[in-house]
């Protein structure tokens, strides 16, 4: 089972790829679009749903995604004509931080995709090209809540603190026009969403391959939660515009 496969069967239960609820999902996106016929770019889409979503809700919503992925894009390319937003979604496969457009977008989102980028700072950098003036950024990053262990760094990555991420936001030319930290219980249900959905498939297909393996893999993932990272990291979502003296 590739690691493409495994976040797939994961994130079954789960479609948001981050620690959000249904209910901060709609937030963020009130206050990333306020007007409702922006034009959207999600670089590093997956399958999409911050876009769907999206589309759903505003029909005078234009939306593009970027993915490496042809399987999440057949994904989020289905489930676009399911919802009838297909017009209004264009898919591109292709590295995230190589797109190129030859208009700006009123917003731009990043959520679960900083590490193809290679952190917080150059996704940002990223999303800056292709903002136009005014513009929002919706970005979702990690942060440790308390110090971390060393074994928890190599898992994770090297974070900083919530006010430390902030702070490096501000000092490269952004400021926070709304925001949301994730909740305890949220945290919480993306974990066991996605360990859950993964064991619960090997359970269901015991004549698969790849059921053990996938198995193995929850049971790991899980353990590797509740006894690594489970008490110190977090995760924050921005709503973000340019300070106008970097605008």
């Amino acid at each position: 089972m590739t690691p493409e496969e495994t976040s797939r069967i994961a994130h079954t239960e789960h479609p948001i790829k981050s620690p959000l609820d249904d209910d901060s999902v709609g937030r963020l996106l009130e206050r990333g679009l306020p007007r409702g016929d922006e034009r959207v770019l999600d670089l590093g889409c997956g399958g999409g749903e911050w876009l769907l979503r999206a589309l759903a809700t505003r029909p005078r919503l234009h939306a593009e995604g970027v993915d490496l992925s042809e399987v999440a894009l057949a994904q989020a390319s289905a489930a676009a004509r399911e919802r009838g937003v297909q017009e209004r979604l264009v898919l591109h496969h292709q590295k995230a931080e190589d797109f190129v457009s030859t208009e700006p977008f009123d917003v731009v989102l990043s959520f679960g995709a900083t590490h193809a980028f290679g952190g917080l700072l150059p996704t940002l950098a990223a999303a800056r090209r292709h903002l136009a003036p005014g513009g929002r950024v919706l970005v979702g990053e990690g942060f440790w809540e308390r110090p971390p262990s060393q074994e928890a760094i190599e898992m994770l990555g090297d974070f900083t603190d919530l006010a430390t991420t902030v702070d490096r936001v501000v000092a490269d030319g952004w400021t926070p026009v709304d925001g949301h930290v994730s909740t305890r219980r949220e945290l919480d249900n993306y974990e066991w969403a996605c360990w859950g959905s993964l064991a619960a498939w090997a359970l269901d297909h015991p004549a698969d391959p790849d059921s053990a393996h996938a198995l193995a893999t929850a049971t790991i993932r899980r353990q590797e939660w509740l006894r690594v990272y489970r008490d110190t990291w977090g995760f924050v979502s921005l709503v973000l515009r340019q300070t106008p003296d970097r605008a």
